[in-house]
């Protein structure tokens, strides 16, 4: 099959509504719409979500095929985000998506949400890619893990959270802080200008290579509660540090584990993935293990931190040339079906 394959992507695993078209690995056109109407809720509330995206999906997808100059009918297949995500929203995807590859008598080809974002250090921009193997820290609202990976969809998840996601922990900060929602960039913000050494929190003693981000959560809440029946205004006085504080914590663990999990498989090809890569503190702990652990760190461009439909066709691109197609009584799926 042709490597200059035509895939159109489309992502709707939650709420951001996505379509990109890549030729081969260079991407050719990325469009993503947001969902402002989750804002007032504090978090992503899935019937508005799915109905969002019905109304989103139809002009995304028009967008991105005329940004790219591409018409349908010069399409190779169609990639699309089968799992993990809200049930609802993914269901949207995949039902327009059978209807277009029915139209166009086009392939479909699976692609799996947290493989995809991985995959988007392959997306061809002029700069290094990882090889084989290497560790990916993806981190995201609601995954954390360490990921093995040996081959484009043979990736080995060696440590993960056992309960809350590291996103999870930011978002909780900033709720407990009136930060609005999402709180990760705001906590982002703050910890630039915020004492990062000024208050500590317990770690979590968790064996191995798994996560824990639960107790922090807690730990934080009970802290800030005491201080504001002494203080009133405690939050308002010392937010800046308070953020600085939390986003040093939850990059530490994070570090922790993934500098254990190099020594451990011998791996200094060192990945970052998922919404939270674009913290700047995590991307600069990774990229400064270059100098101190001699790694071979890479960071992703900020358009593919977040959920994209251009990670999901470069995933699509590496099964399409390995003739890997659905058929048409696919189902998505809301939790990942196993480990690889």
């Amino acid at each position: 099959m042709s490597k200059e394959a035509i895939i159109l992507g489309i992502e709707s695993s939650c709420d951001d509504t996505s379509a990109a078209v890549l030729r081969g690995q260079h991407i050719l056109s990325n469009v993503i719409a947001s969902q402002a109407v989750h804002k007032k809720y504090g978090g992503v509330v899935p019937e508005l979500a799915s109905r969002a995206h019905q109304q989103n999906i139809i002009p995304v997808v028009d967008q991105a095929l005329e940004q790219a100059g591409t018409k349908k009918e010069d399409l190779s297949a169609i990639a699309i985000t089968r799992g993990p995500g809200l049930l609802g929203s993914l269901l949207v995807g995949t039902s327009f998506t059978k209807g277009l590859s029915l139209g166009l008598d086009i392939p479909i080809i699976e692609v799996d949400h947290l493989q995809a974002h991985t995959l988007a250090h392959f997306i061809d921009r002029g700069k290094p890619q990882p090889s084989f193997p290497f560790l990916c820290l993806t981190v995201s609202g609601g995954h954390t893990q360490i990921m093995k990976v040996n081959d484009y969809f043979d990736m080995e998840i060696i440590g993960k959270t056992i309960d809350d996601a590291a996103g999870e922990a930011f978002d909780k900060t900033a709720k407990i802080l009136d930060l609005g929602y999402p709180g990760g960039p705001m906590i982002d913000k703050l910890s630039t200008i915020g004492d990062a050494n000024r208050f500590s929190f317990p770690k979590p003693k968790i064996q191995g290579l798994d996560y824990s981000f639960s107790g922090i959560k807690t730990s934080f809440l009970y802290f800030v509660r005491d201080e504001l029946k002494k203080d009133p205004d405690f939050i308002e006085k010392n937010k800046n540090d308070l953020a600085a504080s939390m986003q040093k914590l939850i990059i530490e663990i994070l570090m922790t584990k993934l500098k254990r999990a190099s020594r451990e498989t011998g791996i200094q090809q060192i990945a970052l993935a998922g919404g939270v890569s674009a913290n700047s503190g995590l991307r600069q702990a990774i990229m400064e293990g270059e100098e101190l652990y001699q790694w071979k760190s890479f960071v992703p461009d900020f358009e593919f931190t977040t959920d994209n439909a251009a990670m999901i066709a470069i995933a699509g691109y590496f099964k399409y040339i390995k003739g890997e197609f659905l058929s048409m009584d696919f189902v998505p799926y809301a939790r990942a079906l196993h480990k690889k």
